[in-house]
């Protein structure tokens, strides 16, 4: 069996701009190279993963100069979880490269005419910004090549609570500080971890399917409630009351303690039903002067205060004045549209997830909103000429759609609507430049405004304003 060619190291190679989804690049003999783990201005060389005609990518394996521009990661998993990755790049530039990104996205992809980006948004707070964490128990912990040096075993057993490695279904970087959410994640995190272990509790085993602990979410609200929900293989009564019990007593700042048997074969708890143990079932956040509740199935903006300031410039760009009927389309658990509602004569919501529309019902109700309605289904269906007739046509459309962006048959519905003003927010400039081409046909771009929701990362939201020609 002939053995696959070790493809070639590139020595010494300077690192010249910024690529996209955090990635790197440069150009050697006319070909351009993809790095991880760089920033412009390193000295680099580069182990290639991929070689092809024009171009390659590859991860650092040296460096022979550093970039001015870098800057000391902050978190001791830095390089190893998959997350955050780019805190050596200075908080400043990381909003000028996302920046970038979105203004190079829509004009090549796009190919339309754009007026001038404002800046982005940044936020005020890069690190424990999220409301929303899930770690995975494995009894698989990841081993770090300096480890394997010294003598670790890959494949021994051993417990660990954190995230998924990328590209490596099977193992888990065992985390004990991460600076993506408020106390008392951390103390909550490495309670149960402590409690277990002291406890020989089994950490599941993904290969084999077989374990007690599975997985563990974290929510902490502004407001300062905070929820949990521990996911377990199977049920042993008698050791989850000993371990919730314990969790209750070290961290007393719960609010909402919950737990989910699932005997699945894989992680998702969205045809499961979570069982309170302690509290009510579910925390309230404040956006601006709303309230909503979010049970443990619920979703919700990760980033609360920066959301906040997504839904501000997004209501700004919905140029609102109490006359108009606003359509939501992919409302999700209606935060938008009630964020927006005061401005609207009326508000109708359209998600296809039904769980995700109750959500949405019971927010309008907590915020007294009696003008809005939510309904589940497809955009394509159900906005149809009875509809429009027993609700009325739009006169401003808020779309929010997934990373794939919109499907071509909902573009040419919301051509047929022709609402007068489109706020099409974004977490994927790649795909809403693609729908933005499309809506060429019957709008133009009025306003783009990039918003960082998710520092330290490639994530980046957009939003554009949309007027009918």
């Amino acid at each position: 069996m002939s053995r696959r060619k070790q493809k070639p190291v590139l020595k010494e190679i300077p690192v010249q701009d910024y690529a996209a989804e955090g990635r790197s690049l440069s150009r050697v003999d006319g070909k351009v190279i993809f790095i991880e783990g760089a920033v412009p201005g390193d000295v680099v060389s580069v182990q290639l993963t991929k070689s092809k005609k024009d171009w390659g990518e590859g991860y650092v394996t040296s460096f022979h100069a550093h970039s001015p521009d870098r800057s000391e990661p902050f978190c001791d998993h830095f390089g190893v979880c998959g997350g955050c990755k780019w805190q050596m790049l200075p908080y400043e530039k990381q909003l000028k490269y996302k920046q970038n990104e979105v203004e190079q996205n829509l004009r090549r992809l796009g190919r339309i005419d754009l007026p001038e980006l404002l800046p982005i948004a940044g936020c005020e707070k890069d690190t424990r910004y999220r409301n929303k964490l899930e770690f995975t128990f494995s009894n698989r912990r990841y081993k770090t090549r300096e480890e394997i040096k010294e003598g670790a075993t890959w494949n021994e057993p051993e417990n660990a609570l954190g995230f998924h490695v990328p590209r490596l279904f099977d193992k888990v970087v065992d985390i004990e500080t991460c600076h993506l959410m408020e106390e008392p994640a951390n103390l909550i995190k490495n309670t149960i971890r402590q409690f277990a272990k002291e406890n020989e509790y089994s950490f599941y085993d993904i290969k084999n399917h077989a374990g007690w602990l599975r997985t563990l979410a974290i929510r902490v609200c502004t407001t300062g409630e905070t929820m949990v929900n521990i996911c377990f293989g199977y049920d042993d009564t008698a050791e989850r009351k000993k371990l919730l019990d314990h969790l209750l007593q070290e961290v007393p700042a719960i609010t909402t303690l919950l737990y989910t048997i699932n005997p699945k074969k894989n992680d998702s708890i969205y045809d499961l039903e979570p069982v309170v143990y302690h509290g009510k079932g579910f925390i309230v956040e404040k956006l601006g002067a709303y309230l909503f509740k979010i049970g443990p199935k619920s979703f919700f903006q990760t980033n609360s205060r920066q959301g906040e300031k997504l839904y501000d410039i997004t209501r700004e760009f919905a140029e609102l004045d109490g006359t108009q009927i606003v359509y939501d389309l992919y409302c999700g658990t209606g935060s938008i549209g009630i964020f927006v509602s005061r401005l609207a004569k009326k508000l109708i919501g359209v998600e296809l997830v039904p769980e995700a529309i109750e959500d949405a019902k019971e927010n309008a109700a907590l915020n007294k909103i009696e003008h809005a309605a939510f309904f589940a289904g497809d955009v394509i269906n159900i906005c149809d000429d009875s509809f429009f007739l027993q609700h009325g046509k739009p006169d401003v459309i808020i779309t929010d759609p997934p990373r794939a962006g919109m499907h071509e048959k909902l573009v040419r519905k919301i051509l047929d609507m022709e609402a007068s003003l489109v706020v099409y927010v974004s977490c994927n400039s790649a795909t809403q430049a693609r729908d933005l081409h499309w809506l060429d046909e019957k709008y133009r771009v009025t306003k783009v405004q990039p918003v960082d929701m998710f520092p330290h990362t490639h994530h980046i939201e957009n939003v554009v304003q949309l007027k009918l020609r």
